[in-house]
């Protein structure tokens, strides 16, 4: 049968994206990044590397990487509140290039 109402794009095409999306803790923490970051911070920043409990973060400068270390307990919080419980245990920053 059909459905009685219909669907947001955003709402089909959001679960579409994450049922093809790799199922790896970088895929996790890449998609839930932006949402624990904020939008200001996620433009400056990238996801790049998980390993060992580490996720590592790009920043585009050495005083996003100074900020964000004093963040990093409230990051891990937001990233954990974000991904059902799954967070790293520590973030690690550098900045690109």
């Amino acid at each position: 049968g059909r459905s009685s109402s219909p669907k947001p794009l955003s709402q089909v095409l959001g679960r579409a994206i994450e049922s093809i999306a790799p199922q790896t803790p970088l895929a996790l923490f890449q998609a839930a990044w932006p949402r624990a970051a904020g939008p200001e911070i996620a433009a400056v920043t990238r996801v790049v590397e998980e390993r060992e409990g580490t996720l590592t973060i790009e920043c585009e400068s050495s005083v996003w990487v100074q900020e964000l270390e004093l963040m990093a307990p409230r990051l891990i919080t937001k990233l954990a509140a974000d991904t059902d419980g799954l967070a790293p245990e520590k973030l690690r920053f550098r900045t690109t290039g």
